[in-house]
């Protein structure tokens, strides 16, 4: 497709940020956006530092076998004491099995071999990404030296072909409808060598324990001829994994496809060349991907689809497009449909278009950070008696032994720690009341909490969180019905008063504009902005105060009953 004719597709899904959103830090150096395009379109946008450090691009596993398969937000959930991550769905997968269709490799060790004719995503050492097709070239000798192809790696074998099978498999092969071979001990699977086993066993037609220090080489057909004859009991079998070259350094990959940027410039699907279905080429769709700016940053976009008044999906081309508007020279897909999804620490961000919700997958790929965390607290302190925010619950996560110290920064620039000293992995928690050393009311105004950490590697890190303390607003009262809604105010402020629904949706703005200090009631007729009565249910009140201080805001859950 020409270049102009490249810029006006792009230019009907330019992102608009949604009313109440801009892109915010959601772990030191990461940051996330919920954006609507046209379409419409929800997209969710990651950005994040080149992976080295503190930072890294991690492969998880679902159950962390092959075999199986898992929602993303749960594998983060079983990560969350190694790192805090931010990630999506990684390849596509064997429904049944849960394996995945495509490469993966997690630290060095290669778990499944690439798919034909389709790209892969890799990661190097130096925290750079690679997208490229990678052919399959694997072998295995034994007593007589000639060497016989691996077809498979952690995946049933083929006709006629061998697949060997390593510990990230699980207990035991499934049932062999050939020859097996044991071989222990047996390397880690890594390519660009040779890995030598020795064989204390050869079984047939039935599964196989898989040991933990060693592998199993299985085959079926003619190759399992070649099995029984060269790979003799105390003897030894060798198998060497071999991979671009230029993937010398690569450490962590995932298959997926099609391959979307590449030197800055997006790839049509139609010149992908790559071996994938209409579906995941073509169309408005949920999709996934990742891609890296010049300079390491990495992007990731999610966006969801097949749900009509929400999002109808976007196209791979489109996708391809918003990574190059983000600055990516690289890009890549993942698994797309209801695969697609996007979670923080194990909360879904997005809307995954399963019925079901989330979708159990094979593998996610994260943003992972070891530093510091702090979770955001609550918006606002207001200590003022009325039980509502009357206390601020700061909080901070650590993944490594460190050295600590938090402390709590006044809006004159005074600075008081609130806790300190060395500590093991895990989360701390502290209170705050609003008030100073010397127990008196803490002056209004912007606060941080602000955590600083030195691990044990000598690694430092920061985490720093705002929140106001504000009294403008309080003593929030609601009447049956909220007929009536009555509220104090601490000064002069410029008020809005809603009714909205629980997910957020304003159904009438109630009362707007300047109030003098003390108390303010407002009342409301129980119908909508269109004048139509409102049906029974439960819905929110929803009061908000602007003042010098700030903007503070109290909700009050109501029943209507009619």
């Amino acid at each position: 497709m020409p270049r102009k004719l490249l810029a006006v597709a792009f230019l009907a899904l330019v992102p608009a940020p949604l009313a109440a959103a801009r892109p915010v830090q959601i772990m030191p150096g990461v940051t996330y956006d919920h954006r609507v395009l046209k379409g419409p379109v929800h997209a969710y946008v990651v950005t994040a530092p080149k992976p080295g450090g503190l930072y890294s691009l991690t492969p998880l596993l679902s159950n962390d076998t092959i075999t199986g398969r898992e929602t993303v937000s749960s594998m983060e959930r079983r990560v969350s004491g190694q790192m805090t991550t931010i990630g999506i769905n990684g390849d596509f997968f064997n429904w049944i099995g849960g394996w995945p269709s495509g490469l993966l490799m997690r630290g060095g060790t290669v778990e499944h071999q690439p798919a034909d004719n389709r790209s892969a995503v890799g990661i190097d050492s130096a925290g750079n990404l690679h997208v490229d097709k990678l052919p399959f070239n694997a072998s295995w000798w034994g007593f007589s030296t000639i060497r016989y192809p691996v077809a498979q790696l952690n995946e049933p074998p083929h006709a006629n072909s061998a697949s060997l099978f390593t510990p990230v498999w699980g207990d035991a092969t499934p049932p062999v409808n050939g020859i097996a071979a044991v071989l222990e001990p047996f390397p880690p699977a890594k390519p660009f060598g040779d890995l030598v086993g020795q064989v204390t066993a050869l079984v047939s037609n039935s599964s196989v324990a898989i040991p933990r220090d060693g592998a199993v080489l299985v085959a079926r057909g003619s190759a399992a001829q070649a099995l029984q004859a060269d790979a003799l009991v105390g003897g030894q079998v060798t198998v060497r994994i071999g991979l671009r070259p230029d993937w010398s350094t690569v450490t962590d990959a995932v298959g997926g496809g099609p391959a979307l940027v590449r030197d800055g410039k997006a790839i049509a699907p139609q010149n992908s060349g790559e071996s994938l279905t209409n579906v995941q080429l073509y169309g408005p769709d949920p999709r996934t991907a990742i891609g890296q700016r010049t300079d390491g940053g990495i992007v990731i976009i999610a966006a969801d689809g097949r749900r009509r008044g929400w999002s109808v999906g976007i196209r791979n081309l489109d996708l391809a497009l918003m990574l190059v508007h983000y600055g990516c020279v690289t890009g890549f897909a993942l698994d797309s449909g209801g695969s697609t999804t996007v979670a923080f620490d194990g909360s879904v961000l997005n809307r995954p278009s399963d019925p079901t919700g989330e979708r159990p997958v094979g593998e996610a790929l994260v943003v992972g950070y070891a530093g510091v965390y702090a979770p955001p607290p609550a918006p606002t302190l207001s200590p003022n008696g009325d039980r509502v925010g009357d206390r601020e619950a700061l909080a901070y996560k650590l993944v490594r032994p460190s050295a600590v110290s938090a402390k709590l920064v006044a809006p004159d620039g005074t600075v008081r720690e609130l806790d300190a000293g060395q500590k093991e992995p895990g989360v701390y928690r502290v209170t705050w009341d609003g008030t100073d050393a010397n127990g008196a009311p803490a002056p209004e105004g912007k606060y941080h909490w602000s955590v600083s950490a030195t691990d044990d590697l000598g690694r430092a890190s920061t985490a720093d969180r705002t929140f106001t303390l504000d009294e403008t607003l309080g003593f929030l009262k609601v009447g049956r019905n909220a007929r009536t809604i009555s509220f104090q105010l601490a000064r002069d402020a410029t008020i809005r008063v809603t009714i909205e629904t629980r997910s957020g949706d304003i159904l009438r703005t109630v009362a707007r504009g300047p109030r003098t200090a003390g108390a303010v009631t407002v009342r409301w007729d129980g119908r909508d902005g269109r004048r139509k009565r409102v049906p029974s249910g439960s819905y929110v009140v929803h009061v908000a105060a602007t003042s010098p201080i700030g903007l503070t805001d109290v909700r009050a859950p109501v029943r209507i009953r009619r």
